[in-house]
């Protein structure tokens, strides 16, 4: 009788503690989506972890299902659309790389500053950032406008595609502020820890992509046919909104962060420091998207069916990627403030967390990669060649998501110390050194054709993985000053 009460009261006590977790976890996640004030210097790790990368992992989710739905209406125009749409990201990560580049920074020296309690330092360093964004958005939009149609030829592109698709081009390129300025302002907000912020504004920009896309393309309803470049107009207006939104929130009282007006001056030792820090930053993206120009343009060589089966696969691959971005933000930002606070074992042990946690998220990725690519690069084409092409590119790049998952965490966890000179090495060795020769290598000298570079993409990100944890291990970030 006393041994089945005893059961009873166990069982009783083991519901009421599960019921509490559950009800625990609820209000985290609930606090996460709203936004919290919470010190994440201080407490629990995992509970960190969790307040800060589900809105970072909800802002990129967005992100990476705009990049899908974008390509899903422009393929109903045929490949040599979807073929222009690749070739002109290709250009645009130069765009991404000074973008995230500055953004690596901002994000690093408002969160030292956030973890050393030093608001005032925190609103002038994002100030500074901005200006910098404005600026080197200047030269690549006057670049874009002008020489939109010799930028496509000299990337490979020949005759009516080149014709049908400048406007595209011009548009993405000239219109690339709104881009750059989403990028640095929302890494601001990831930088002081209110990350969601940055996840409400680009879901809003975003929706408004999602919406006006169809309409600018295919002339629905009041909207105009614009064909490819009504999905470049989309893109910016939908941005353009969401940098509105963000200057509504920089000068909010209620807020982590706070701009006013005598934070408007350029400071220019401020700027210097910022610049020096994201010399870095800029530097390793450069490399690496750079680097995807070269393989894109060697794609180039095995006609547009190839490339537009290698851009569906890629947008699917970012569909994936994007989140786990999100989970590296997230560590970036811990690192940050906690060096800031001046507490690296808690960073150190923040990083490996979010690392493992990214691991088990891309092997399931992964596995339903490797089972259902081509029903996947299917749903964007009906065209059978760029699907066999692209479920082969799929099936390739899964079989390293497991490197992928720790070398993304690393490398991010790096930029969120301020080192942004070791991730740049990295990215020199493998993707210049390694990826571009062992694609030429492998797809004209073994005769591989488009395989060649997806095995060079497959080993270089591998590798980069692989080198991420032996420096990471080494721990000479801990002592970086910002």
């Amino acid at each position: 009788m006393n041994q089945t009460l005893n059961n009873n009261l166990t069982n009783n006590n083991s519901n009421k503690n599960l019921k509490s977790k559950i009800s625990e976890l609820w209000t985290d996640i609930v606090d996460s989506i709203k936004g919290t004030q919470r010190d994440y210097t201080k407490g629990s790790i995992t509970k960190a972890i969790l307040l800060l990368s589900i809105p970072m992992v909800l802002e990129l989710v967005m992100e990476s299902i705009f990049a899908v739905v974008d390509i899903f209406f422009v393929s109903k125009l045929g490949s040599d659309a979807v073929a222009t749409v690749g070739t002109t990201e290709s250009m645009m990560t130069i765009v991404y790389a000074i973008g995230i580049g500055l953004s690596m920074s901002a994000t690093a020296i408002v969160a030292r500053r956030t973890g050393e309690k030093n608001k005032e330092g925190a609103a002038v360093a994002a100030v500074q950032a901005i200006w910098v964004s404005i600026l080197a958005s200047l030269p690549i939009a006057v670049l874009g406008i002008i020489f939109s149609k010799d930028l496509l030829a000299l990337m490979g592109m020949q005759g009516e595609i080149i014709n049908e698709g400048f406007l595209y081009t011009a548009v993405m390129l000239g219109g690339n502020v709104v881009i750059m300025l989403i990028f640095i302002i929302n890494a601001i907000f990831r930088g002081v820890g209110d990350a969601a912020i940055a996840m409400r504004v680009l879901w809003i920009a975003n929706l408004i992509n999602i919406i006006l896309d169809p309409c600018l393309i295919f002339g629905w309803g009041p909207f105009p046919e614009l064909g490819i470049w009504g999905a470049a107009v989309a893109t910016n207006i939908g941005r353009g909104i969401g940098v509105l939104i963000q200057f509504y929130y920089l000068q909010k009282k209620s807020g982590r962060i706070q701009i006013l007006q005598h934070h408007l001056k350029i400071q220019w030792e401020i700027m210097k420091n910022l610049i020096r820090v994201s010399l870095g930053g800029i530097g390793q993206f450069i490399i690496a998207t750079s680097s995807w120009v070269g393989l894109v343009r060697i794609m180039n060589e095995f006609g547009s069916e190839a490339v537009a089966g290698y851009t569906i696969a890629i947008r699917i691959v970012v569909f994936s990627i994007l989140p786990s971005w999100g989970m590296s933000n997230a560590a970036a930002t811990l690192v940050g403030q906690n060096l800031g606070a001046g507490k690296p074992d808690r960073a150190e042990k923040s990083v490996w967390w979010c690392a493992f946690v990214n691991m088990i998220f891309l092997v399931l990725i992964a596995i339903l990669f490797i089972l259902y690519s081509e029903f996947l690069v299917g749903l964007f084409t009906q065209e059978q060649n760029v699907i066999a092409i692209g479920a082969e590119c799929l099936r390739y790049l899964s079989y390293g998501y497991i490197f992928y998952a720790y070398g993304m965490i690393m490398i991010q966890a790096f930029n969120g110390a301020g080192d942004t000179i070791t991730p740049t090495i990295i990215n020199f060795f493998c993707f210049w050194l390694f990826e571009i020769p062992v694609a030429l290598w492998a797809s004209f000298v073994l005769g591989m054709d488009e395989r060649g570079v997806f095995l060079a993409v497959l080993l270089a990100e591998s590798l980069i993985g692989i080198v991420g944890i032996v420096l990471f291990k080494k721990g000479k970030w801990k002592t970086r000053k910002v």
